[in-house]
């Protein structure tokens, strides 16, 4: 099977690709022997476009992608992150929690290689903007990732428009990873007019509000003790109550369709643009091959407006993260 392709800047990859944090931490135990096998579907189905990052499972995410694709390094749109320092870090890890300065740029993408087991990677983002350093540096040392060959595309996640444009006035930026949903629109003010001013892609993530707008979650009760969700304002006792409401009201549609809800939400974040490529996480086939069929999804102006009305931006209760982490985007 082949999917339609997108540009993000000049690489193309697939319409849509595949989140692998969930694989090793986040959301409950790890199947590693399931995960795999998904990477390996989600390549049969099209998918090229794989995404992980050094801080998942503290290197184990890197590790297992780098297992799943070791015989088809070729198939594969290979993307990682870095900057958030290691909580075993003494030195940086409670004053600092992200890095940007050069030598940990350098010094945090060997160790991705290595973990990884390929020499190149195809699309290398900062993972959050660190404060303390101009952004001219961490791009610039970037850059230089580039020249040797180790990385062939850079981009940004969750930065503000005034970083992406002096970032991108280093080195292009090729992407931008974002949280972008039905219920997180944060960035459609100024964010996505200055990468479509400047021609990045936008990589959105959490395209199913981390599984709640599946319609599966009701209740944070049953999920396993170390599932992040549990920590986030949105699935607190009281914001949750109306948040399920929301949902109720995009199932309803997604029926009158003949489609999940999690389909609809995800064929929204991909009406939003031909620059747009979500990657919805999953670490079970069932659930990725519910995911790519939205590819093939196509709403009318009516659809946009009846799931927009259904989902009202102004109406989701809670932050998406804590005080704390909400801090470290946007910058």
């Amino acid at each position: 099977m082949t999917l339609p392709t997108r540009h993000l800047g000049q690489l193309r990859v697939s319409a849509q690709g595949l989140g692998c944090m969930g694989m090793s931490t986040a959301y409950g135990q790890p199947d590693d022997a399931e995960s795999i096998a998904t990477i390996h579907r989600a390549l049969e189905l099209g998918v090229t476009l794989l995404d992980t990052a050094d801080v998942y499972g503290l290197g184990a995410n890197e590790e297992l992608v780098g297992r799943a694709i070791a015989d088809r390094r070729d198939q594969v749109v290979l993307a990682t992150k870095f900057a958030f320092v290691p909580s075993g870090d003494a030195a940086h890890g409670t004053q600092r929690p992200v890095r940007g300065d050069a030598a940990y740029v350098r010094q945090a993408c060997e160790a991705s290689l290595r973990r990884l087991g390929v020499d190149h990677i195809d699309l290398y983002y900062q993972h959050r903007v660190d404060p303390s350093v101009p952004i001219e540096e961490t791009v610039g040392a970037m850059a230089e990732l580039v020249a040797q060959g180790k990385v062939r595309y850079l981009g940004l996640s969750e930065a503000g428009a005034a970083t992406i444009r002096r970032a991108h006035a280093v080195h292009p930026i090729t992407a931008l990873q974002s949280e972008w949903s039905l219920w997180t629109r944060g960035i459609e003010a100024e964010v996505v007019p200055t990468c479509r001013e400047l021609g990045i892609g936008i990589v959105p993530f959490s395209p199913l509000g981390r599984g709640f707008l599946t319609g599966q979650v009701q209740s944070t009760k049953d999920m396993p003790a170390d599932d992040m969700r549990r920590g986030l304002p949105r699935f607190a006792e009281g914001n949750l109550e109306r948040n399920l409401a929301i949902v109720a009201a995009l199932r309803a549609l997604a029926e009158q369709r003949g489609v999940s809800a999690g389909q609809l939400a995800l064929a929204w974040v991909q009406s939003r643009g031909a620059d747009v490529v979500p990657i919805p996480g999953t670490k079970r086939r069932t659930y990725l091959e519910e995911n790519v069929a939205a590819v093939g999804i196509e709403l009318s102006e009516e659809d946009i407006a009846a799931i927009e009305a259904a989902v009202p931006a102004d109406a989701v209760a809670g932050t998406r993260y804590t005080e704390e982490n909400e801090r470290l985007t946007g910058r």
